[in-house]
Formats: C-alpha cells, sequence, structure tokens
C-alpha cells in the first residue's frame, strides 16, 4: 500500500492538471463576446458572418422547421396513418392505410431529394468559402488590436512569427508544393479521423462518451486550423502542439458538441454551422500558447504527457499511400538523361 500511495497522488496530480486546461479551453471556447466585438470592427467580417446565419440558421434550419411543422402534419391528415373513426370493415381499410403509407414516404423522399439534399450541398459548399473568409477578417481584426501567438513559442521559424499574415506566405515554388501537400495530407488525415469518430459511436456502454471525446477534439482542431493555415505553421507542428495539449483542446471543443450531440443529423448540421464560423473567431483570438505555458509554469515542469490522438488515422493513412504505385527515383532519373 505504501507503494501505491506516491502513484496515486501523481495521478491526481495529473488529473487535476487536465482538469484545469479543460476548464481553460472550455471557457476560451465560450467566449463568444469576441464575436460582436470583432464584428464591429469589421464591416466584412460582419457581413459574412451575417450570410452564413441567414444561410444556415434562417434558410436551411427554417426548412427543416417548416418540414416538421407544417409540411408532415399536412401530409399525415391528408394521408392518415390510422383507421378512420367508424370505419366498421378493417380487412378492408388495410389497403388504403398501406397505400397512404406508401404516398406518404414517397412524396417525403422526393421532398427530401428536391429541397433538402440540394440544399445540403449548396449550404455546406458555400458554408466552407465563407468560413474562410470569416476566420481571415477575424485575423486581421486581432493582429489590429495586438498580435497574439498562434504556435507555441518554441517555434523559431519566420513563418510562425507573431507578425504572420496570410501575405507573408512564401512564394517559393518548392515550399508551395509542400504547403499543397501538406494539405491534402492534412483533409485526408482528418478524413480518417472522422471515420474513427463515427465508429466509435458503435462501441458498446462506453461508445458515445468516446464519441463525445474525439468529436471534441476534431471540432476544436477544425477551429485553430483556420489560423494555424494563415500563420504558416506546418502540419507536423500543428498536431505536435495539438497531441501535447490535449486537454485544452478537449475543453475547447466541448461547446462545440454540446451544441449538436442530441440533435438529429440534418439539424445537427444546420446548428454547428451556426455556430462553428463563432467558435473560429474565439479560436481567432484564443492565445493558446499564453493559456498553456501559465499553467506549465505553475506545475513547475510537471508536465501532461503527449497524447497520440491522429496515431490510427495516420498510420492507417501511411498504409494506404505506401500501397500506390511509386515510379522508383533512379528509373526517373534514367528517363531525364535520355
Amino acid at each position: 500500500m505504501e507503494n501505491l500511495h506516491p502513484l496515486m497522488t501523481r495521478y491526481r496530480t495529473k488529473l487535476k492538471q487536465a482538469s484545469e486546461l479543460w476548464l481553460e479551453g472550455f471557457r476560451e471556447a465560450c467566449c463568444l463576446h469576441r464575436v460582436a466585438i470583432y464584428c464591429l470592427r469589421s464591416k466584412q467580417l460582419m457581413i459574412r458572418t451575417g450570410q452564413c446565419f441567414l444561410l444556415n440558421g434562417f434558410i436551411f434550419l427554417g426548412s427543416i422547421f417548416i418540414l416538421r411543422s407544417l409540411i408532415l402534419p399536412t401530409l399525415e391528415w391528408i394521408l392518415p396513418l390510422g383507421v378512420p373513426d367508424g370505419y366498421q370493415e378493417p380487412c378492408l381499410s388495410e389497403m388504403p392505410i398501406r397505400l397512404y403509407a406508401f404516398l406518404r414516404l414517397g412524396l417525403l423522399q422526393l421532398i427530401y431529394a428536391l429541397w433538402f439534399y440540394p440544399l445540403y450541398i449548396f449550404s455546406f459548399i458555400l458554408s466552407t468559402i465563407w468560413y474562410n473568409d470569416i476566420a481571415q477578417f477575424g485575423l486581421t481584426v486581432t493582429e489590429k488590436d495586438g498580435p497574439t501567438n498562434v504556435a507555441p513559442s518554441t517555434q523559431k521559424e519566420p513563418s510562425t512569427s507573431q507578425n504572420a499574415t496570410p501575405v507573408d506566405k512564401p512564394t517559393d515554388l518548392g515550399r508551395v508544393m509542400i504547403g499543397i501537400a501538406e494539405q491534402g495530407y492534412s483533409l485526408l488525415l482528418l478524413t480518417l479521423f472522422f471515420l474513427e469518430v463515427y465508429l466509435t459511436g458503435f462501441v458498446p456502454y462506453i461508445g458515445k462518451a468516446l464519441n463525445f471525446i474525439l468529436l471534441s477534439w476534431m471540432y476544436a482542431y477544425y477551429c485553430f486550423e483556420y489560423k494555424w493555415n494563415f500563420s504558416g505553421l506546418s502540419l507536423d507542428k500543428r498536431l505536435d502542439f495539438f497531441e501535447s495539449n490535449w486537454a485544452f483542446f478537449a475543453g475547447f471543443g466541448s461547446p462545440c458538441v454540446l451544441a449538436i450531440f442530441f440533435f438529429s443529423p440534418l439539424v445537427s448540421y444546420g446548428v454547428m454551422a451556426v455556430l462553428f464560423p463563432m467558435f473560429v473567431l474565439t479560436a481567432a483570438g484564443t492565445d493558446a500558447d499564453s493559456v498553456v505555458d501559465a499553467h506549465k509554469t505553475k506545475w513547475r515542469g510537471e508536465e501532461l504527457r503527449k497524447l497520440p490522438i491522429f496515431y490510427a488515422a495516420d498510420k492507417l493513412l501511411m498504409r494506404i499511400l505506401s500501397l500506390l504505385p511509386v515510379e522508383p527515383q533512379e528509373h526517373t532519373s534514367d528517363k531525364k538523361a535520355l
């Protein structure tokens, strides 16, 4: 028992550190007053944020509200679910009931095919473009207020300096190609991670809890990725910083997930599409490096261990890429010689 006491004390200390960082991340994500401040300081940001709210909040969520409160009750009234009152021949009534159910299902699928699915695709494409603009305008506002760190202070590259702006990105062709390759790899990595998040939802007993935690990390990464992209931070440094401060980012992503966790997929998308630009703006104004460093100073060097969040997705992606045919370098140089 005496040997277990130091171990239990250490675990309690680590749990306390993780809890403090989680609460700091949660608190930073809830600083939504920054959105109003930034929108008041940038007309372009206000317009883009308003357009995003109009499309996803008013049109998309409004369409779902109309479907559930008006269209579905009307279909159930015209094509009833059960036997009408006073009907004396239940055997003969089975045929119209089945016909009504078939027509109701067909009309509902037609509404989804002609209305909701095209609207969903249109909203997804347009929102993706607008999110990038919102992040850029938001970072411009934060730079006017004063520089904020977008990466760990240990990073010494010029691209991660405090005064970095989108126009400071390198124009050298080689570095541009590396940046494109990193963006492609990041997209594939997050796609596989999303698949991992989806599959954990089917795990018995603990699936929902795992799904919540992984979703929190995924949304937190999405929110900060815009900031890291415009600062020119390389992918390996992003992943290292994220996995080294996993508790903070789990807390930051939790409000995003809480807002959508208990809704249906379509409603969850609409709610997240409205709230996501707000969390992107709060991430733009969050100095994660300073928050984490303040706690590390208080802990006197006893830091939380790095958690390999993207390990499974990264290994699977590397395995898939290794199966792709690659032309040997010697063969390529022989062709050039000819």
